[in-house]
């Protein structure tokens, strides 16, 4: 047979079996014979019936079709697998759903998301996999919208308007009929309510549900990052009333079923703008020659009663949202700033943790209930780092956060000299224990009345933060012991953090050895003790922030659940957050469980208490995703000043689309895009960490010094673009 017959008997062949195929898919219920089958493809000569009833009997042996009775056939049944997960936008636009338990996400092209959007959680069709393919599926149902409301710049028509969303991954504008617009102008910044979404429609549709302002007013973008992650800031008219008319007065009764350390000298050490005081250090010399000091906490759970609208919002919040120009509370005023406030000379109910600690700053002794403190005195950071340096009673001017100089008592003086030496002596055993420590430099601002940024300065953890740090973990950890230790076992709200991934770990060896350092990865130990040496190493150079921030990147997440498995960090093997209730909701909780157990309760219901702490993590993810964007904010309208001068950087990041810089100065990060590299066509290699020009063979790699100018700022969209004007040659 020559080949041009070959080629059409197989292409007669591949129509046909294309035509079976199409007819049994048609109506997958019903079944046909081959009769049937030729008069639907029009098939009537003799050769092309006895082709169809061949091409039949194949297809039957090959177990692509089915005969479900004699001579009578119906398409296979195929098993799909489905599966759940979280959608994945990517910039291009497809997408991945990552599934738990899988090792590989499935990819899905922007045609097959079927209308699911960033953080959904879908039901998937995994495809079948071909040989040296990807996983690939399309999404089957969208079971749970992450977002229902966005950001984003209404685009006004005549009878109409879109929202272009602010967020980079939502892929799509909303459309917005004129009744939903709700008195919003062309250009005003806005957030929306996602609605319906027609099958024959491109965009969702949605309703303005509030104005948030003009895009580029300082008020507009910081209420627009709340928004962006749903975060409040303001409180519900009840829920303020609420909080307003609470009987906040210290009475008898209640001090009568508290231990009653009025009388015990006690003092708090905040930073010097802070307004709400939830943590105070007590201390006394006992006979024995040891010390008793007493960590003491505002008793939020005194006020926040269950099931009340205060305790609702105040669950929601789960955290306070601390912004660079302003704190979004947990609490209302009435209580962060006032009743439960540890301020000096008012008499207050706290929850406390109370040790007898030896010289050597063993702990002999633990007590843990409900007190009643009066504060002698509030101290700043800087007023208590004076003392610890100086030894005396009277504070300089200069470190003051009253006005002009003043002296304390001589009995203050020596508690916070001797608690200075406890707390390094605690610290000296915990580093020892495997502890990692992590002082990442924190970028602040110095902002005038009207919120514009005037400095820029580091916060920097002293002796006294230390102090306060090394008594906070004292009294965490030791109620997590107190609880975790007892049996039968009890439920109760832990904070724990995982042990570091061993891939992102030697990651992080690839790119630090690049400065000459190295993490040794043979154990547990060691992997502690080379961390902390690296940190040690990097401190006061130019690539500090970029190791602190890829070692800490390399690190798990610590969240809040019922399963303890210890923190890694810390080298603890029980941990809790008691000590900051005003501020975080999981301390609440802490205090009514610890509470109830030293009441004789019962173990309260595990179930219960894992859903709150997954919302409680996931609040304080959103929470630390909203500061660090305010942070970038600012950190833009800063550098919107300094467009005409030249800056040195470390190159923070490298990408295919461009650079990532950060000035040494300032701390500001800002990129470099590739396509602004015009004395060459630069290649990113991955391997290398690296750009490079494909003629000049320059490159470019993580960590170099460079020279940078201020290309654009956009505080819009918080985008930072710079100049490079080429390497640092001092």
């Amino acid at each position: 047979m020559s080949k041009k017959k070959k080629r059409a008997k197989s292409q007669r062949k591949n129509e046909i079996t294309r035509g079976i195929f199409t007819i049994l898919e048609s109506e997958p219920s019903r079944s046909f014979n081959y009769k049937q089958i030729a008069a639907k493809l029009g098939i009537s000569d003799t050769q092309g019936r006895n082709e169809l009833i061949r091409r039949l009997g194949e297809l039957k042996q090959k177990q692509r079709i089915v005969e479900v009775n004699r001579g009578s056939y119906k398409k296979k049944e195929e098993v799909k697998t489905f599966l759940e997960g979280i959608v994945d936008m990517t910039s291009s636009g497809n997408a991945y759903v990552v599934v738990d338990g899988m090792d590989e996400d499935i990819f899905i092209a922007n045609f097959k998301l079927n209308r699911a959007l960033h953080g959904d959680t879908v039901k998937v069709y995994l495809k079948p996999r071909r040989k040296g393919k990807k996983n690939e599926g399309e999404i089957a149902q969208i079971l749970k919208r992450k977002k229902e409301e966005y950001v984003g710049v209404v685009d006004k028509q005549k009878t109409f308007a879109f929202v272009r969303p602010m967020d980079q991954k939502m892929y799509t504008d909303i459309f917005i009929p004129q009744e939903r617009m709700n008195k919003a102008e062309d250009g005003d910044k806005v957030l929306v309510k996602l609605g319906d979404w027609p099958e024959d429609a491109d965009s969702p549709y949605g309703t303005i549900i509030k104005i948030l302002g003009k895009p580029g007013e300082h008020n507009t973008e910081i209420h627009s990052i709340l928004a962006e992650y749903g975060l409040p800031y303001e409180f519900p008219f009840e829920v303020q009333k609420f909080a307003e008319k609470l009987d906040t007065s210290i009475q008898q009764s209640e001090i009568d079923k508290r231990r009653d350390m009025r009388e015990v000298l006690t003092f708090t050490i905040d930073p010097k703008d802070a307004k709400d005081f939830d943590d105070a250090l007590s201390f006394s010399k006992l006979e024995n020659g040891n010390f008793e000091v007493g960590i003491h906490i505002a008793d939020v759970s005194h006020y926040l009663i269950p099931g009340t609208v205060l305790d609702d919002e105040a669950y929601e919040r789960a955290t306070s949202v601390y912004l660079v120009d302003r704190v979004v509370p947990m609490l209302p005023e009435v209580l962060s700033n006032m009743a439960c406030s540890l301020r000096p000379n008012e008499e207050k109910y706290t929850f406390s943790a109370i040790f007898e600690i030896s010289e050597e700053a063993q702990i002999i002794n633990k007590w843990f209930g409900r007190t009643v403190i009066n504060s002698n005195e509030r101290f700043a950071y800087e007023e208590a780092q004076y003392i610890i340096e100086n030894g005396t009673n009277t504070i300089s001017e200069e470190v003051s956060i009253r006005t002009g100089s003043y002296q304390v008592s001589d009995e203050i003086v020596e508690a916070t000299l001797v608690l200075d030496k406890l707390a390094k002596q605690m610290r000296k055993k915990r580093m020892g224990d495997g502890a990692i420590s992590f002082d990442k430099i924190e970028v602040r601002f110095n902002l005038n009345d009207e919120n514009e940024p005037e400095g820029v300065y580091f916060k920097e953890s002293k002796d006294a933060n230390k102090l306060i740090e090394e008594f906070m973990l004292l009294a965490n950890r030791n109620v997590a012991e107190f609880i975790g230790k007892q049996k039968p076992k009890k439920t109760f709200v832990y904070r724990i953090h995982d042990e570091p991934d061993m891939d992102k770990l030697m990651a992080l060896n690839g790119v630090i050895s690049r400065f000459g350092h190295n993490v040794n990865l043979k154990s547990k130990q060691a992997i502690s003790s080379s961390l902390n040496q690296l940190l040690k190493d990097v401190k006061g150079k130019k690539e500090q922030n970029l190791v602190d921030t890829l070692t800490i990147r390399s690190m798990s997440k610590a969240i809040y659940t019922t399963d303890n498995i210890g923190h890694y960090g810390l080298a603890f093997d029980y941990y809790t957050h008691f000590t900051s209730p005003i501020r975080r909701y999981p301390d609440v909780m802490v205090h009514r469980l610890l509470q109830h157990y030293l009441d004789g309760g019962k173990s309260e219901k595990e179930v219960v208490f894992e859903e709150k702490c997954k919302h409680s993590s996931d609040m304080e993810l959103l929470a630390a995703n909203a500061e660090r964007d305010s942070i970038k904010y600012m950190q833009i309208k800063f550098m919107e000043d300094h467009k005409d001068q030249e800056f040195i950087g470390v190159i923070s990041g490298v990408t295919e689309w461009g650079i990532y810089v950060e000035i040494i100065a300032n701390k500001c990060e800002g990129m470099v895009r590739i396509r602004d590299l015009k004395d060459d066509y630069y290649t990113f290699d991955e391997r290398q960490f690296a750009v490079i020009g494909e003629r000049t063979k320059k490159m470019y790699q993580l960590g170099d010094e460079v020279v940078v100018m201020v290309k654009e700022t956009d505080l819009i969209k918080r985008h930072l673009d710079f100049s490079l004007l080429g390497k640092n040659q001092n």
